[in-house]
């Protein structure tokens, strides 16, 4: 197996791979020259995105390597930055010289769906039907995709984790405010308005700079997406129907606008940082971390994993807990992004690309990858989440938010039901809407008949 790491060298603009394997020297992948990715000779080519953790990637290639030994068949491996994978892969599509398989945390919700109705994608119905009854049905919902030039329904990529969002609070900073962890209330408004309460017991004791809820307000952030995504769960409105229609109604608008308005309340009351409709990605991270907010919402369990080398912090002073009851009582259901492998039709290899991902989805092969990623990723197989590591209550973050898929439903953000959606989540339509009533003025109903012009916009594009 090689293995070649795509690093970024300070101050440049490009970036050189290094071959990894059997001492050998500096090489560049041949997709820099446009050749075909991957050679005839039963050799498959793997574009994967680096993980912060080093323990993920080496899962990843001792998976590969017992592939290999086991099958005869051989891999490259290509590691790429995160901001990069998705650029890499569009201009490969371009040439018609993909690689046969892809895996980036963000392709999930904005290529895949695309690829599938492009017909870009290979039907992967061989890999995962053998363990359908071993995956979560929210899983095999999100990647049952549709294929226009096929005009079917079918497995167009291979799911091996999902994500959601979780809520993260300071201990000594709730204490601080008077209040106790404890008498956190489960129900929906009283539970919001128990993290605005601290705030103004927080104010009163003079801390000035302190926001009791880190929401970003801003386009900017995807999180803005995932968050409202998770609130319009919370109060029951789809946005598409089970057959991927737009549901375009002034009834569900209406119902949108309330809910925007909610969340807007917090910033325009004050309880979130005025500068929060200018937040990036990673913002409501830096502003928790250091301690100008008391409380966040975020989509992975990056923040607690980016103190894990101070055990006080980690295990002590950050606490993880899931959303309260929805507003009407109901345990919360939760929207996840399902983490998916895809491979291309077009590849050199796709059979023997297929070969492989049977390999790394059996359970036992797929559990030291899912493991090593240190919660970046959650099973979608309930037997895997039901091992101790998931479990152990020695790990507080992983622990709370293993609970979370526990003990609530699950489903696939909307993407799954009709493609167009992803569209809707890479222009962060919901995020521009709620920037425009934060930092124009707007009220909830203009923002919305602005968001759902633009929608009808996208879905009547797809249509075509």
């Amino acid at each position: 197996m090689k293995i070649l790491r795509s690093k970024k060298l300070m101050g440049l603009c490009c970036s050189v791979l290094l071959l990894a394997s059997c001492g050998a020297s500096v090489d560049t992948p041949s997709t820099q020259s446009g050749q075909k990715p991957s050679p005839s000779d039963g050799t498959i080519t793997i574009w994967w995105t680096r993980s912060f953790y080093i323990q993920e990637d080496e899962a990843l290639e001792a998976a590969i390597a017992q592939w290999e030994k086991e099958t005869g068949h051989t891999a490259e491996l290509f590691f790429f930055d995160e901001d990069d994978l998705p650029g890499k892969i569009a201009n490969a599509l371009k040439r018609n010289a993909p690689p046969e398989i892809v895996f980036s945390p963000r392709i999930a919700f904005t290529s895949v769906p695309l690829w599938a109705w492009e017909g870009k994608l290979a039907d992967v119905s061989s890999v995962v039907e053998p363990l359908k009854e071993q995956y979560s049905s929210s899983a095999i919902e999100a990647v049952s995709l549709y294929n226009q030039k096929s005009q079917k329904r079918s497995i167009y990529a291979t799911p091996i984790g999902q994500r959601t969002i979780h809520i993260h609070y300071w201990r000594d900073l709730l204490a601080e405010a008077g209040l106790n962890e404890a008498d956190i209330p489960q129900e929906w408004e009283a539970f919001w308005n128990f993290w605005k309460q601290a705030q103004d017991n927080l104010r009163a004791k003079g801390y000035t700079d302190i926001y009791c809820c880190g929401f970003p307000m801003s386009a900017e952030a995807t999180d803005t997406h995932f968050i409202f995504e998770q609130i319009l769960e919370a109060y029951d409105i789809p946005i598409v129907d089970e057959e991927g229609n737009l549901i375009d109604n002034q009834e569900i608008r209406q119902q949108v606008a309330r809910a925007m308005e909610f969340f807007a309340s917090f910033y325009r009351e004050g309880y979130v940082s005025p500068d929060a409709d200018n937040w990036t990605n990673g913002s409501n991270n830096k502003a928790f971390l250091n301690q100008n907010v008391l409380m966040t919402i975020n989509p992975t369990l990056s923040i607690p994993n980016a103190q894990k080398e101070d055990e006080e912090i980690y295990q002590e002073r950050i606490v993880t807990i899931g959303f309260p009851q929805e507003p009407d009582g109901e345990i919360p259901r939760y929207v996840v992004t399902l983490k998916q492998v895809a491979l291309f039709e077009s590849s050199p290899n796709p059979e023997i690309a297929k070969d492989f991902l049977s390999y790394f989805i059996e359970p036992e092969h797929l559990e030291p990858y899912l493991e090593n990623s240190l919660g970046r990723y959650f099973p979608v197989m309930p037997e895997l989440a039901a091992k101790s590591f998931w479990n152990n209550p020695a790990d507080p973050h992983v622990f709370a938010a293993t609970q979370q898929f526990q003990r609530g439903e699950t489903i696939p953000s909307a993407q799954s039901l009709n493609p167009a959606y992803s569209t809707l989540q890479s222009e962060n339509i919901w995020g521009l809407a709620i920037e425009g009533m934060v930092a124009e003025g707007k009220s909830g109903e203009e923002a919305t008949e602005e968001a759902f012009s633009r929608i009808r916009e996208i879905f009547r594009a797809w249509e075509r």
